[in-house]
């Protein structure tokens, strides 16, 4: 049984929850956006993209949710298999900014069209820019709060869902799932699970997801740790985060 408790009512409550209330932060942004947003140069910052403060809020939220369910988690931590988990989340993060490091090296300008296009070649430039913020101390506080979105809320939000709750309801979703061991192999739960994980994505990152997916996929069957999952995340998500800031590909956030 999974984490500290065998109520398994509360076990699917502690990995469903954070990561419903975060998609609904995602669905939210649109019409939320479509009632403030404004695209203009003099438009304050919160209305030109809505994302600049609706981040920190989910952040926030889905952290303190994280931290309500934390007895509920089994992370298993392991040195062995986090340290293995630094280089897979290195290639992960490579394959999906592939497309984007392929559209600079070819030289390519516009939209792109076709396969290049299905694959996710594009120049992700538009997306957020902390250089809304004037204010040195309102810059550092915008993307520091973006780092850890990515690189912790994102990270084990995910995991816990994707590795820790979905991988063992698709194997029994009309049983007792919590008695599904963790990271259990079978061809059903890398279709489904890498899947969904590619549906959850923009469809610019399809590809790029599918891929990391598989790979964190095989991670999970390898090292049977979700500690390791999280840890293989959070660093293929600071790698990320790390290459934005230093190219301007503000559109992978």
């Amino acid at each position: 049984m999974c984490g500290n408790t065998s109520d398994p009512v509360r076990l699917t409550h502690a990995h469903v929850v954070p990561f419903a209330v975060f998609m609904v932060f995602m669905l939210v942004m649109p019409l939320v956006d479509s009632f403030i947003g404004w695209d203009h140069p003099k438009a304050p910052w919160w209305r030109q993209d809505v994302a600049y403060f609706i981040y920190p809020l989910q952040t926030l939220v889905t952290l303190g949710l994280l931290c309500h369910y934390r007895r509920s988690y089994a992370f298993d931590w392991s040195w062995k298999w986090s340290l293995a988990a630094i280089p897979a989340g290195a290639l992960g993060i490579f394959f999906w900014l592939l497309p984007t490091i392929a559209y600079d090296h070819f030289a390519l300008t516009g939209k792109t069209t076709g396969i290049p296009a299905w694959l996710g070649v594009d120049s992700r430039a538009e997306g957020f820019d902390p250089s809304v913020f004037e204010n040195p101390a309102a810059w550092w506080f915008s993307v520091l709060l973006r780092f850890l979105r990515a690189a912790v809320v994102v990270a084990f939000v995910e995991e816990i869902f994707w590795r820790g709750f979905m991988m063992r309801f698709v194997h029994d979703w009309e049983g007792d799932y919590w008695r599904q061991p963790f990271g259990r192999a079978s061809w059903k739960s890398w279709l489904i699970v890498t899947g969904l994980f590619m549906a959850a994505h923009a469809p610019l990152d399809y590809a790029g997801a599918f891929v990391y997916g598989s790979l964190t996929w095989l991670l999970c069957v390898w090292s049977r740790n979700l500690g390791a999952c999280v840890v293989m995340h959070a660093v293929a998500n600071l790698l990320m985060g790390l290459y934005i800031m230093q190219t301007g590909k503000y559109g992978l956030w």
